[in-house]
């Protein structure tokens, strides 16, 4: 069980307005105090109310995610600040991974990619283009198993979470 002081991943939830300038403030907040993202993802849920939601993976102790949800609740375009590592939440990211190969480790890197229900996207006699979403830990074993079988490129969308049940953000 972690402790107070013990640093682990968190994933935080920001909702804000839709304006120019609010994701470098929320950047400028991170680099400025030296906390490191792992993740980010933004995107307008909202047309309507104008409203994004940022959802940022980055690591510390409690207390450091603490001032970091403080920090960022004090800047003005940010509406609700949630720390969703708190309460159950589904996390997923999406993953493109292109795998260049031919005979035995064409046909192996297709095999594996059934096992972990990637879809192929993209063919061509040389390569694959596999597209596969799920947790971070699941994409992270496929990747080290196409390395050695021919892997050539690789895109990832950063973690996308909400909260489980009917209660909204």
């Amino acid at each position: 069980m972690a402790t107070e002081s013990e640093a682990r991943p968190h994933t935080i939830a920001v909702l804000v307005d839709n304006e120019a300038g609010v994701l470098a403030r929320v950047i400028g907040l991170f680099s400025g105090r030296g906390y490191n993202i792992e993740s980010l993802t933004v995107a307008e849920i909202d047309p309507d109310q104008h409203l994004s939601r940022i959802t940022i993976v980055t690591t510390g102790s409690q207390a450091v995610i603490d001032q970091i949800m403080a920090q960022l609740g004090r800047l003005v375009p940010v509406r609700t600040v949630t720390d969703l590592s708190v309460d159950s939440s589904v996390e997923r990211e999406l993953a493109l991974i292109k795998v260049r190969a031919s005979g035995d480790k064409r046909v192996e890197s297709l095999r594996i990619a059934e096992i972990f229900r990637a879809r192929v996207v993209d063919a061509t006699d040389e390569s694959f283009v596999f597209e596969m979403t799920g947790s971070a830990s699941k994409l992270d074993a496929f990747v080290r198993l196409m390395r050695p079988l021919g892997m050539v490129d690789l895109s990832r969308t950063g973690v996308v979470a909400i909260t489980r049940g009917p209660k909204a953000m």
